[in-house]
């Protein structure tokens, strides 16, 4: 029996960022990140079975140096635990402590995919009409497992689950723009 390259990627699982946008709020930026998420086979029993997932979503801020490696200026990063609760037969997302529930796996990695606001933490000023390199990717934290399941799951694709890197050049604006929302890519 051939599978399709769709079913194949279904049954690997996959995690394609769809879309991001950097913002200016306030004194500070956010980003805004929008992803498709579906769990391999593997990941669904386990989940089923009581295994919590964590996902970390990572954007990097950096400054290049002709002299030296880039520089990190600025980072955002978050961390969101996936688990089904088999007395409620929900699915629970955590977020800082914060759990939300939904009805589905469906409805919960369609939450995980929207993750808006997140804060960027400056290391030192952004500076404007400065082009630094911005880097965003979405990954299953394996290293979050428990041992005997880390190594279990050490030497099979099944529990391999991440983004491809988006890398791209950003401008941040003026700090005289601090009350304008502004949009950056």
């Amino acid at each position: 029996m051939l599978l399709s390259p769709a079913t194949l990627a279904a049954e690997k699982g996959h995690i394609e960022i769809e879309s991001f946008h950097v913002r200016k709020s306030g004194e500070s930026f956010q980003i805004d990140v929008e992803a498709n998420i579906d769990l391999s086979r593997t990941m669904k029993q386990a989940l089923k079975k009581g295994v919590d997932l964590y996902f970390v979503t990572r954007l990097l801020i950096m400054k290049p140096r002709w002299y030296w490696l880039d520089e990190e200026v600025a980072r955002s990063k978050e961390r969101i635990e996936l688990s089904y609760q088999a007395l409620t037969r929900q699915y629970r997302l955590t977020q800082h402590g914060q759990p939300r529930n939904f009805p589905t796996l469906k409805a919960a990695l369609q939450a995980l995919g929207h993750q808006p606001d997140m804060l960027i933490r400056e290391n030192q000023p952004l500076l404007p009409d400065t082009t630094y390199t911005a880097i965003l990717q979405i990954w299953l934290d394996i290293s979050r497992l428990s041992k005997p399941f880390q190594l279990e799951w050490l030497d099979t694709e099944d529990w391999s689950l991440s983004s491809q890197r988006k890398i791209w050049q950003i401008k941040f604006p003026p700090a005289s723009d601090a009350g304008n929302e502004s949009g950056l890519h």
